[in-house]
């Protein structure tokens, strides 16, 4: 078999394109199947498509990045709240960004943040 072919087939699948289980993922599926009425390999389609609809990929990126900039704003409103109000606005906001952002030293390592200038 070529590298490509093997790189195209399915992990954990044998040659006749069926899917290899764990016993313990079997059992779960067989358990789940039997309280749902159904044969295995129906229960199996089903748990897929349930899945598929709970929680697909790129709806999950959109919601974390909405939750994070709602996040930022929570943090960055009780950070506010804490510092001392006598001190100037440009060192509340330095304070405020280096809380929020991390140290400078880590800012590379940060997933979460844009890259600045990259």
């Amino acid at each position: 078999m070529s590298d490509t072919s093997k790189q195209d087939r399915v992990a954990g699948s044998n040659a006749a394109g069926k899917i290899d289980f764990s016993q313990s993922l079997t059992a779960a599926i067989d358990a789940w199947a039997e309280a749902h009425h159904m044969r295995r390999s129906d229960a199996i389609r089903r748990l897929v498509e349930i899945g598929l609809k709970v929680a697909p990929a790129e709806k999950a990126h959109r919601t974390v990045r909405l939750q994070s900039g709602e996040i930022e704003g929570n943090a960055v409103t009780q950070i506010s709240s804490l510092l001392d109000p006598s001190l100037p606005a440009d060192e509340r906001e330095r304070r405020i960004r280096r809380l929020t952002e991390g140290p400078p030293e880590f800012a590379d390592h940060r997933h979460d943040l844009p890259t600045h200038g990259k």
